[in-house]
């Protein structure tokens, strides 16, 4: 293995109320949000004493990774550092160098193409080098798993535990509703090698995920959440909370939220899932479970490894039909304008 290192990547979040506004201003520097869309969200934050689940998550996983390499004799320091809060990733590429790593790899958590879940990455990797100076290691990150089994089996089995969760009598008719993180079209569309790979790859995973439930017999669509921009830029649609008013509408019996666009159960997901979607749910009397993110399922861990490894030649682990995504991501992949 060429590697001297692992670095995690992820977004970051606060552990306490008094670093919810730091936090969101970290996030938002530069786009213009408004000051009441940064309290709105704020709360979000406080309903849960002002602590996001992400970093605590990031910690679990690490941990799980770090186990997973010790039995399988992988020899690599990790590390780890966020986008927007601490540690920052900045502070941990200098550390990295300090303590002599030449060689990292770099795996992010997000499994899609796009500018806010791939190139953005790949920028904050670039500049955190920079900022390290010339003695700063190589950090290869890893390619998009979206349609990695190990990804894959385990919503698969999160969705059939949440199936079971609904009452026997709705329990066989339900539908299965996929939701991930609304961008921008003009983001959307520029997504990836060829454009527009997020929404292919959200809907091939959504497949791959419903095939395995129940042999496909639950009928399902993807939908989008988490939407923050103005309301004159285009997002991708439906949302969520349109969506389930609209089944209920139509007489949908019940129904499974699966986020396939998440691999942990941060705040995203427990406000406007656990919160907003279960309310709306239960004003409208329509029996609702939400399945949990990969998380840390053994399947998910594994997969790291197995990343590392099919980047070093190994064997490459993919469900589905879509073309395989490159290894290194080109220069200007997922920039709009192209």
């Amino acid at each position: 293995m060429p590697y001297d290192a692992f670095l995690l990547v992820s977004f970051g979040g606060p552990e306490g109320p008094e670093d919810v506004v730091p936090f969101l201003e970290n996030v938002t520097r530069g786009r213009g949000i408004p000051r009441e869309r940064l309290a709105e969200v704020g709360e979000h934050y406080y309903r849960f004493g002002g602590v996001s689940p992400i970093n605590q998550q990031c910690r679990d996983l690490l941990a799980a990774v770090g186990e997973d390499f010790a039995a399988n004799g992988v020899d690599l320091p990790l590390y780890w550092g966020n986008r927007n809060w601490d540690p920052y990733l900045t502070d941990t590429v200098a550390k990295m160098r300090d303590d002599g790593v030449r060689h990292a790899v770099a795996f992010v958590t997000s499994a899609y193409s796009s500018i806010s879940s791939c190139r953005q990455y790949l920028d904050d990797i670039a500049r955190a080098r920079e900022a390290a100076g010339p003695d700063a290691p190589v950090i290869d990150k890893l390619r998009p798993f979206y349609d990695h089994p190990g990804f894959i089996e385990p919503l698969a089995e999160h969705t059939r535990a949440a199936l079971a969760e609904l009452p026997e009598g709705v329990r066989d008719r339900a539908r299965l509703v996929f939701t991930a993180h609304s961008i921008p079209i003009s983001m959307a569309r520029s997504s990836g090698p060829q454009g527009g790979a997020y929404e292919r790859q959200l809907a091939e995973a959504a497949r791959l995920v419903a095939e395995r439930v129940d042999g496909g017999a639950h009928p399902y669509e993807l939908v989008y959440q988490s939407r923050s921009g103005p309301p004159q830029v285009p997002w991708l649609e439906p949302d969520v909370l349109d969506r389930l008013t609209a089944l209920n509408a139509e007489g949908t019996p019940a129904v499974v939220l699966v986020p396939v666009g998440f691999v942990s159960d941060h705040m995203e997901v427990k406000f406007d899932l656990d919160v907003e979607a279960r309310e709306l749910a239960e004003k409208l009397g329509m029996p609702l479970s939400r399945a949990a993110a990969p998380g840390t399922h053994p399947e998910f861990v594994r997969m790291v490894r197995r990343l590392i490894l099919e980047r070093d030649g190994g064997e490459r682990l993919a469900l589905g039909t879509l073309p395989p995504h490159p290894e290194v991501c080109p220069v200007d992949c997922c920039r709009i304008g192209r």
